[in-house]
């Protein structure tokens, strides 16, 4: 049952299954609009009613597709900013994981004026009046590398400020994050009153990484998360893939064994992995990021499945998921 939690401190309450919107975007898939569409009626039909998007995906692809979709109906949408779309096509977009985007590139931008603008254009693309939740996307050494304690600064002198300004003017309900790892959320504490972290692929089935800082610190903060990526890109649903890129052995080999235990219980590894995130009350959603309406409507059944807390129990007993992690009650 699609059920529906707080976003932090804040009124905003989304359903505990979004709908993540990189694919509509022809991000590592070959997506027509058409598809896409059939995608986002799907999921609306299916009871979804929280949905995320960006303009990195297909360069403004997804929000295009989405906000068709959306215009004159109920929904809760959260969009990004930290990247403003320019005119003129990149070279080789697959290089970028984009199959047939749209003819912009990007340019990061976290400063004041280029969240604002951000903010607006946004808006443009989607043709609608509103975004519910706010993130700035990708901030953090994961994408920027060295590069990023100049856009961190940017973020800290600047663009918390015009995120927290389009907040209290009642423009968005909710500002966050939506990036990869803990370290940056953890430092993003120290800046601002951030009421979401939209965290892809870090706590998983695979991994609980933020039960060690990151979750009590938001905890402290008021501050809620959704949970990207929870099939850590693939991996836990029978490909090969895991952040992104090839899974290295270790972790091929630990969703093996993952699987495995899913298998001596008779349930698909990837309902319990989709499931498995929502056992922890910080966490207010979980969104993967169907490629199909097919996959959509796996999703849905994922989520419906009947997990016995006896293997969670097995689980922890193999050492497969930490012992200090909570699990759905049922």
């Amino acid at each position: 049952m699609n059920e529906k939690r707080r976003i932090g401190k804040t009124d905003l309450e989304v359903d505990t299954l979004g709908l993540g919107g990189a694919p509509l975007g022809g991000n590592f898939v070959d997506l027509l609009d058409t598809q896409a569409k059939e995608l986002v009626d799907a999921a609306k039909n299916a009871g979804i009613g929280y949905f995320d998007t960006a303009p990195w995906y297909g360069f403004g692809r997804s929000e295009r597709v989405m906000g068709d979709i959306l215009r004159g109906t109920d929904y809760i949408l959260s969009d990004k900013v930290g990247r403003l779309l320019r005119p003129g096509p990149v070279d080789n977009p697959m290089d970028f994981g984009m199959v047939d985007p749209l003819p912009f590139h990007v340019v990061y931008d976290y400063g004041y004026d280029g969240i604002m603008r951000a903010f607006e254009d946004n808006l443009q693309r989607l043709g609608l009046d509103r975004i519910d939740i706010l993130l700035a996307h990708d901030i953090g050494v994961f994408q920027h590398g060295e590069e990023n304690a100049r856009h961190f600064k940017d973020l800290a002198n600047g663009g918390y400020r015009a995120m927290d300004e389009l907040r209290r003017s009642g423009q968005i309900k909710a500002i966050g994050l939506g990036v990869n790892e803990n370290e940056i959320c953890q430092d993003a504490l120290g800046i601002g009153d951030w009421d979401v972290f939209l965290l892809a692929g870090r706590y998983t089935l695979l991994e609980q990484t933020p039960l060690d800082t990151l979750f009590p610190a938001c905890a402290a903060a008021g501050t809620s998360f959704i949970c990207g990526g929870p099939f850590n890109s693939g991996i836990l649903v029978g490909r090969d893939m895991w952040n992104y890129a090839k899974a290295p052995a270790d972790v091929a080999d630990k969703a093996r064994a993952l699987g495995k235990a899913a298998d001596d219980f008779g349930i698909p590894l990837a309902a319990a992995a989709l499931q498995f995130p929502l056992g922890h009350d910080i966490v207010s959603s979980a969104i993967p990021g169907p490629r199909d309406k097919a996959e959509l409507e796996q999703i849905v059944d994922w989520f419906n499945v009947a997990i016995p807390a006896e293997f969670w129990v097995a689980l922890k007993d193999k050492g497969l998921l930490r012992a200090d992690a909570p699990v759905p009650s049922g």
